[in-house]
């Protein structure tokens, strides 16, 4: 922030996070600011639109800019508007800002009403430098909560009217420009697996040998396959039946035995840090006695909007599993780390999406798991190719993990452009938008 200047006077706010603002600044409590109330589910979801419904806007749909869902209008319901700014009030993202748009908000969040003069936008951007000061401070046993009292009590520096929108219109214009650059390289993400798909998807269909005779596999999604391979379902691949967590919901506590549902494993990993919850060891020995999680065991998310995403158990440690999870154990004929490639290439997923069903969101049965095909080549090929694609996709996964390092460097400088702005530390009143755009239209990303 060394290339804005500061205000030419400062007070002390009182307030440890906040520091001190500048010296014509007003001080006041979020409470006399906004209050928030919260959303309701509704008691029936459609999965069309239809007359007096409109969308259901659960924290999914409002994150990734999707609509699967609607609901009637009626007095048990919430509905907020457009640009109304929602927080999420339980759930591991608990105490994040999300804008919200027109539709009835999920019981999961709470829509923000102004009650003092404030330009909206700057409100907007107030919000968001919160967001660390209330999810350090939710509550709850397992999952966090928004703490009620605190996000009535945090304070804000206010300047004038004018000045507020000054920030605003600042803030609008230097994000918009780091919000384009983070594009971008989201944009190369998603090519580059593309790319390393196209890959999994080559190898664990044709092999590595690009003159074997090939023949028809008898599968329509699947196509040709190495004529010395067999091809056979799922279900004669594995050492034990195709199972799954817990039907139950446990009594989550904040240490103990890591409980792993379909977010840990969104990435393609088992990622412990976004473990639903810990259960108690007493808990994990009775889930035990259903499925207990072994090394190079595969999990696959069978419901919710993540359906068909795997990883592999890498770990000796424990931990345990929710149902959302199917497991596949493979026998002593089958290489675990070609199943799992197989179970990503673009022929498998497709046929994923085909035998899936809708209730209130996507799943897909373990008996219609069993049933899907695999290719299955001799072990010490499967071993060839696993390692084959280890390497190569090795090479994607560092491109990947240096994009994605690029855009946390960029979304940290946005948030701490958004709070030095918003909390004084940067005075920008003098700020002149330059007459040219150079906020540069998105372009097409190449790997």
């Amino acid at each position: 922030m060394a290339k804005y200047k500061t205000y030419p006077e400062y007070k002390d706010s009182g307030v440890e996070w906040l520091g001190e603002i500048p010296n014509h600044w007003e001080m006041l409590r979020h409470k006399y600011v906004a209050f928030f109330i919260k959303g309701k589910n509704p008691t029936i979801l459609l999965e069309q639109p239809l007359k007096n419904t409109l969308p259901y806007l659960s924290m999914e749909c409002l994150r990734n800019n999707i609509n699967d869902k609607y609901a009637l209008i009626s007095n048990d319901v919430r509905i907020v508007l457009k640009g109304q700014p929602l927080i999420i009030w339980d759930g591991s993202n608990a105490g994040e800002f999300v804008k919200g748009k027109l539709g009835i908000l999920s019981s999961t969040m709470a829509a923000a009403i102004l009650t003092y003069p404030l330009y909206p936008q700057y409100y907007w951007y107030l919000c968001i430098s919160i967001e660390p000061e209330i999810r350090k401070n939710a509550t709850g046993m397992g999952i966090p909560h928004i703490n009620g009292e605190e996000l009535k009590r945090i304070n804000f520096g206010i300047p004038s009217l004018h000045e507020q929108m000054k920030i605003a219109t600042f803030l609008d214009h230097e994000t918009a420009k780091i919000d384009n650059l983070i594009e971008k390289q989201q944009q190369l993400i998603e090519l580059l697996k593309e790319k390393r798909q196209a890959v999994i998807s080559h190898a664990v269909t044709k092999g590595l040998n690009p003159d074997v005779p090939m023949k028809d596999s008898g599968v329509e999604w699947l196509g040709d396959v190495p004529k010395h391979w067999d091809v056979c379902a799922i279900k004669h691949i594995v050492s034990t039946p195709i199972t799954d967590g817990p039907h139950e919901t446990p009594d989550f506590i904040d240490d103990g035995i890591p409980f792993i549902s379909a977010e840990a494993i969104s990435s393609g990993v088992i990622d412990f840090d976004k473990k639903r919850a810990c259960i108690s060891i007493k808990d994990h020995k009775r889930f035990s006695k259903k499925y207990s999680p072994q090394f190079n065991d595969i999990y696959m998310v069978k419901s919710g909007a993540t359906t068909g995403i795997t990883a592999i158990v890498e770990t000796y440690d424990d931990f345990n599993i929710w149902s959302p999870l199917a497991v596949i154990r493979c026998n002593d004929y089958s290489n675990p780390y070609f199943v799992i490639n197989f179970m990503r290439s673009k022929p498998f997923q497709t046929a994923i999406e085909l035998n899936w069903s809708y209730g209130t969101q996507q799943n897909i049965g373990m008996g219609v798991i069993g049933n899907l095909h695999i290719a299955r080549p001799p072990v010490s090929e499967a071993i060839e190719i696993a390692t084959h694609l280890r390497a190569k996709c090795s090479k994607f996964d560092e491109l990947i993990d240096i994009a994605m390092m690029q855009i946390s460097i960029m979304q940290e400088r946005r948030t701490a452009l958004i709070s030095a702005a918003v909390t004084g530390k940067i005075d920008v009143r003098d700020w002149v938008a330059p007459e040219t755009q150079d906020v540069e239209e998105p372009q097409e990303a190449t790997a």
